[in-house]
């Protein structure tokens, strides 16, 4: 039987806990609020880069870019995004599981973040590239990441690139999900405003004073011509479609790691009043039977 002393023990030691997942709980509710605002504000950029890119697209004609073609599946890559640390739950387990959903035989791996790439790399799933995260996405991580993986797409080393990542619903839901990157496919493929933005009939931007401005989508007058401009503008869409993803990915692990710390902090306040009452119990019952052996041994004398 477990006795008094090592029950007020246990109840310090998961108290210490408590405290512990507590300040970790307020860091990532403070760094999740950032995370969200710089991910919902970088949808409405999207939206425009998207229709932007439609818009020329539709005056290139029939020219056609080295990215967009499409070939026999020999080689697939796979970027995966995910966290550097745990402690976010199920989420780096969630992207694991999405990227393994790959033939292994033909595929290949670029991963940004510590997490998936040692779940990947103890399966035995071959890596071609490892990045790290920052707390903080940077466009410029993001574009090294993108142009890597065009250039091994452009060199024919990958026929296909697929990306991996937690898109962000809400604090409470983020989804494992997989995004077409290369080739860019047709007009009516390039989902970056779909996925992330809502129709493309207008856009709303966030003003100063974090009232929405909705702006009509109108045509557009190209100069130099629109394959020019079509040819110079699709590695920046690309580029951007990663750091939306970045975005995205880094407000969904906060988010994640938020609620588990919430979830651990709740669920050790609760196991200490469940000790504690066990305890009170234990020393209830300690000197009721004190008091038992002083009445008896009284009744005794008498």
């Amino acid at each position: 039987m477990v006795s008094a002393r090592n029950i007020r023990r246990r109840i310090k030691s998961i108290a210490n806990i408590a405290k512990i997942t507590k300040a970790m709980q307020m860091v990532a509710s403070s760094k999740m609020r950032r995370a969200q605002e710089t991910a919902l504000a970088g949808r409405p950029y999207a939206k425009l880069l998207v229709e932007f890119v439609t818009q020329t697209t539709k005056h290139a004609g029939d020219f056609t870019h080295p990215l967009s073609e499409i070939r026999p599946l020999k080689t697939h890559g796979v970027i995966v995004i995910g966290p550097d640390r745990g402690l976010c739950g199920a989420l780096p387990a969630n992207i694991v599981r999405e990227a393994l959903k790959f033939d292994p035989q033909n595929t290949v791996y670029i991963v940004v973040g510590k997490k998936p790439a040692q779940y990947l790399s103890r399966l035995g799933r071959k890596l071609v590239a490892e990045f790290a995260t920052k707390d903080t996405p940077q466009f410029g991580d993001a574009k090294t990441v993108s142009r890597f993986a065009q250039r091994l797409f452009l060199n024919r080393e990958l026929d296909r690139v697929d990306v991996v990542f937690t898109q962000f619903i809400n604090t409470l839901v983020q989804r494992a999900t997989t995004l077409p990157f290369l080739p860019i496919g047709t007009l009516e493929k390039l989902t970056l405003g779909e996925r992330f933005s809502g129709s493309s009939e207008t856009s709303q931007i966030p003003s100063a004073n974090n009232s929405i401005t909705t702006y009509e989508i109108a045509e557009y007058l190209f100069e130099p011509e629109a394959p020019q401009i079509f040819e110079a503008l699709i590695p920046h869409y690309l580029d951007y479609l990663i750091f939306q993803i970045f975005l995205e990915a880094k407000a969904s692990e906060h988010s994640a790691r938020m609620v588990a710390m919430k979830n651990a902090t709740d669920n050790a306040n609760q196991l200490i009043q469940e000790m504690t009452l066990h305890y009170n119990k234990m020393r209830q019952a300690s000197i009721t039977k004190e008091l038992l052996d002083i009445t008896s041994a009284q009744m005794a004398m008498d």
